[in-house]
């Protein structure tokens, strides 16, 4: 009878701990020790990250998406010859190629699948366009069946990342200082706005931040290391609130990389390189409005992209020049970031949950 009762207890204490991890995939640059994508094993109770393991070999993975239902993962190939590529995740969580098409332009440096999983748009930086692709029932992607050009006059593009929105896309454009406004019209994508809220001069929109019911937007500028609001209206976005990522007695320089909102869209977390911080935001929710709570440190340099863990409870940064990825736990109430535990990594730029 102990022996029964022993043998539950610690069978139980098995599946308690395997409910507790989850994997999380890394996008690296390729050009040092990195080859490809790894994966690492997070524990959602303790902020534990352990068993790093190369799952793909790959050219420089520098930004990665899943499908909605999470059986496939989408990676740029960050080259003068762009690409991207589709994944099968399987059983043991490793990947399997699947296809691998143009994406029309250099340097793609981020990917996003719209929510029925069917479509794909890459964004390629050098390129300055769009590449717009189906996404076949078992993974696989199409040609591009559309193509969105902004190098069209004498301002260089610089398109940097696009997300889908039910029938509309959004495409922040770095170089053009603006964010364009897309909607799926016979099957292509019509430009409705080329800018569809003000920005300051040479701001450089580079990542942006919708809520869950499209009111706001948050836009996170590089150049000007600011988030400027939008407030949705009938005829685009009005500006409704700007802020500084940094702190006010930094004079060092600074390019502003990720935004991310809490799950419970309360919080706004933004990624300085060259402060090497996270800034921290609390957001009023009804208004939009922010205000700059914490500044912290990323322990490390150069923080690309960075990541909430699917419990809330940790933030996860990918620091490229450090090699290293920083766990920190989240106050679910205030918001407020505390450091716990790095861990090492060859040029980490992209973090999946």
């Amino acid at each position: 009878m102990k022996l029964k009762l022993y043998t539950l207890l610690l069978t139980l204490s098995i599946l308690n701990c395997t409910a507790q991890d989850t994997t999380l995939y890394v996008g690296t640059y390729t050009g040092g020790d990195s080859e490809g994508i790894y994966k690492l094993t997070f524990n959602t109770e303790t902020g534990a990250l352990t068993n790093k393991e190369l799952v793909a070999k790959a050219e420089n993975p520098s930004y990665l998406s899943y499908s909605p239902d999470k059986k496939h993962i989408y990676a740029v190939v960050e080259h003068e010859k762009g690409m991207v590529s589709s994944f099968k995740i399987t059983d043991n969580k490793h990947l399997t190629l699947l296809s691998k098409v143009s994406t029309h332009g250099a340097h793609p440096c981020h990917v996003a699948i719209n929510k029925s999983g069917n479509k794909a748009i890459v964004s390629n930086y050098t390129g300055g366009n769009a590449s717009i692709h189906t996404i076949a029932n078992d993974g696989t992607l199409t040609e591009a069946f559309q193509v969105l050009e902004h190098n069209v006059d004498s301002i260089v593009s610089h398109v940097h990342s696009a997300e889908f929105y039910k029938n509309q896309l959004y495409v922040s454009d770095l170089g053009k200082n603006a964010v364009y406004n897309y909607q799926l019209e016979n099957d292509k994508f019509k430009l409705i706005d080329s800018s569809i809220v003000d920005l300051a001069n040479h701001a450089g929109p580079r990542h942006f931040a919708l809520t869950n019911n499209g009111k706001f937007i948050y836009i996170i500028n590089e150049y000007s290391s600011s988030i400027t609001v939008g407030q949705k209206t009938e005829k685009g976005f009005t500006k409704i609130d700007e802020d500084s990522t940094l702190e006010a007695d930094y004079n060092g320089k600074n390019s502003c990389a990720d935004i991310h909102l809490s799950k419970d869209e309360r919080f706004l977390y933004a990624s300085n390189r060259g402060e090497n911080t996270i800034a921290v935001f609390k957001r009023e929710t009804n208004s939009g409005t922010i205000n700059k709570i914490q500044t912290i440190s990323v322990h490390g340099n150069w923080p690309r992209n960075f990541t909430l863990d699917p419990t809330g409870q940790f933030l996860l940064v990918a620091n490229r020049w450090s090699h290293n990825i920083s766990v920190f736990s989240v106050n679910a109430s205030t918001g407020l970031l505390k450091f716990m535990h790095d861990t090492k990594i060859s040029e980490p730029v992209c973090l999946l949950f």
